[in-house]
């Protein structure tokens, strides 16, 4: 029975975005492995997400994406922009029944912010 995942975001330079993860979208660092770091593990609430240094595996930064699911994603919005996050766009109502918006990180890696949507589709 699975229980659980963790997203991993391979990354460019493992410093700054660690610095960005933390200081502009929120996360927590878990943890930081390797000597210099090359691997870091990122959680808020119950999410976590890994970050992997480009260097250290053969696949390449900026071709990830997740979905994480909040509480008030208007607030989300809010708090990222004024943190200073890539937001792509603003949060909207879709018919396949969320209210989303979407952010990348310095690589191109995209974070899907949702929750179920206020208005009926």
């Amino acid at each position: 029975m699975m229980r659980g995942s963790t997203t991993i975001f391979t990354v460019k330079d493992i410093t700054e975005s660690l610095a960005y993860y933390r200081d502009k979208i929120g996360f927590d660092v878990a943890f930081e492995y390797g000597t210099p770091t090359f691997y870091v593990g990122l959680c808020s609430g119950a999410v976590t997400l890994h970050l992997v240094s480009a260097a250290q595996t053969p696949r390449q930064p900026g071709h990830g994406a997740v979905s994480i699911f909040v509480d008030d994603v208007d607030a989300m919005h809010a708090d990222l922009v004024k943190r200073g996050a890539k937001v792509l766009k603003e949060p909207k109502d879709y018919d396949y029944g969320l209210r989303d918006f979407d952010v990348s990180d310095l690589d191109g890696n995209v974070i899907f912010f949702g929750m179920e949507s206020r208005k009926a589709p």
